[in-house]
């Protein structure tokens, strides 16, 4: 555990503030990885690899056509064009067993069995009758070169392979490659139990009406499907009101958890409690607070009940961009996958101000237009304003000190998920 960070607001400047990078790290080095569980793959949806995936099965079993046509031996249709005889049909779960001779063509169907002697596959097209009858003499007008529309045994995969390395996150394709190799149980991550707690007495449950000075407690909504869809499973812990241990006495209350989310209560205030009630104890404990990061500058990181926590702050936006930055990785690395973000540059579509001291997410809108993809920051970033990051499907990613923008330039770009 790292030694506890001073507050940078009582010593003068940002200089004793964590770099987003180094704040990571630090939360990271703390999660511990959760058990490994053996899941039918029907339902294993989401979960993350503990082990390879190796092939129980080759992909195609056998050389199979890619293309209706006809099976023919390549050098029976050199000088076109030919005519051959058809003595029989091969079709996908019913191939035919004998052996092509010199003069032969066997009418194939797409997914079926190339039969023996067969190196070339004439598509329909190119084939004067098609006719479905054994016996009949076909003339062969065209031809591909040989192999073409053959899918030869294993193109696909090879019984033996790993086909899914450990710590890859089960989607539904993954999951289909898994069962056409033969497969149908994985051994995965369990899913971590993510308690969430909100903080403040101006909170009420969605559904209540706010009363005067109070609003609804969207963030803990927010987090429950933000955690489930990077493959956690949350616990909703409800409100702590702002009074001293409110936090400890909830999650005491709460059960098992492999990890703590709370938001709000992270700030200066008088009735801010979350690192005044991180003691020095070993059971709860600060591990840092506050890094250079805009929004999102007042993050916690500490333990609670011997359980790691992740303190957010409170405004809504803040909230979803700290999400985004360090509690998907969280889970990520507690289920053995990457907890590295995608990222990539593009070009903005306007200019844009130096940067401060402190790391920059820019809500931002990736847009395409005549095949060109730029994007453009959206013109309010209040930290309290849902709308604009509902609707935004980018964050720009300045660094500390980064200069001025011009439009053209490109910029560090972390696209917002979907579902999150």
């Amino acid at each position: 555990m790292m030694p506890n960070r001073p507050d940078a607001s009582k010593s003068g400047g940002q200089s004793s503030l964590l770099l987003v990078d180094q704040a990571l790290a630090a939360i990271l080095q703390q999660l511990p990885k959760t058990t490994l569980v053996q899941k039918s793959l029907d339902q294993a949806l989401g979960f993350t690899l503990a082990e390879d995936l190796i092939a129980a099965l080759t992909l195609p079993p056998q050389a199979v056509s890619a293309m209706d046509g006809y099976a023919v031996r390549g050098v029976d249709v050199t000088r076109l064009p030919c005519q051959l005889t058809r003595i029989a049909e091969s079709a996908a779960g019913h191939p035919w067993v004998g052996k092509i001779a010199a003069g032969q063509a066997v009418r194939v169907f797409t997914g079926a069995a190339i039969p023996d002697g067969a190196d070339t596959i004439v598509i329909q097209e190119d084939v004067d009758p098609v006719a479905e009858k054994d016996g009949i003499i076909i003339t062969v007008r065209s031809a591909e070169p040989t192999g073409r529309y053959i899918r030869p045994a294993g193109l696909d995969i090879t019984a033996g392979q790993v086909i899914l390395p450990a710590g890859t996150l089960l989607s539904a394709r993954s999951i289909g490659l898994a069962i056409a190799a033969g497969l149908t149980a994985a051994k995965v991550r369990a899913r971590p139990r993510v308690g969430v707690l909100s903080t403040g007495d101006e909170l009420v449950r969605p559904g209540e009406i706010p009363g005067p000075g109070q609003i609804i407690s969207s963030n803990a909504s927010f987090l429950i499907n933000f955690i489930t869809a990077c493959g956690g499973h949350a616990v909703d812990l409800g409100i702590a009101r702002d009074k001293p241990g409110a936090m400890l006495e909830a999650v005491q209350q709460a059960g098992a958890l492999d990890l703590v989310v709370t938001t709000g209560g992270a700030s200066v205030g008088t009735h801010d409690h979350i690192v005044s009630d991180l003691g020095n104890s070993a059971e709860n404990a600060l591990n840092f607070w506050k890094i250079a990061m805009r929004p999102g500058k007042p993050l916690i990181s500490g333990n609670v009940n011997n359980v790691p926590l992740i303190g957010l702050p409170g405004n809504p936006v803040s909230t979803a961009v700290c999400a985004l930055v360090f509690l998907q990785p969280a889970i990520a690395h507690m289920v053995g996958g990457s907890a590295d973000p995608v990222q990539f540059e593009l070009p903005l579509a306007v200019d844009i101000e130096a940067n401060d001291q402190r790391q920059d997410y820019i809500r931002a809108f990736i847009v395409t237009k005549d095949g060109l993809q730029t994007v453009t920051p959206a013109p309010r970033q209040d930290s309290s304003m849902m709308s604009v990051l509902a609707n935004a499907n980018a964050l720009i990613i300045r660094s500390p000190f980064d200069p001025a923008r011009a439009a053209g330039e490109r910029v560090m770009v972390m696209p917002l998920p979907p579902l999150h």
